[in-house]
């Protein structure tokens, strides 16, 4: 009996806290800063297709990002963007990476 309450007492405070730091979260997040985040994530989107390595989701992450943005939804906006942010950076470093790479003489491009 003693585990069970010990076990829904830690539950109860892990709710607490988690929500908690949601609600921070949220608090935090304003439009200026989403549009900031907005601004960073086409950025790194534009350097990426400046060297073909601009993956097929990024603006339409960044535009759903915007559209976000423009209902209130401030945190889902933050999310994406940082999310197209990554895959902005990813995608120049991939493409970079792979700028030297040498293909086997039996491939050919046309």
């Amino acid at each position: 009996m003693q585990k069970k309450s010990v076990l829904i007492s830690s539950l109860l405070a892990w709710m607490i806290s988690s929500s908690l730091a949601t609600m921070a979260v949220a608090d935090e997040v304003s439009a200026e800063k989403v549009k900031k985040l907005i601004d960073a994530a086409d950025d790194a989107r534009k350097q990426a297709a400046s060297v073909g390595g601009e993956w097929r989701d990024t603006s339409k992450m960044i535009k759903k990002a915007k559209g976000l943005l423009e209902k209130g939804d401030f945190v889902a906006a933050a999310k994406l963007a940082n999310k197209a942010a990554k895959q902005g950076h990813l995608g120049y470093e991939q493409a970079m990476s792979q700028k030297e790479l040498k293909m086997p003489s039996y491939i050919h491009y046309e």
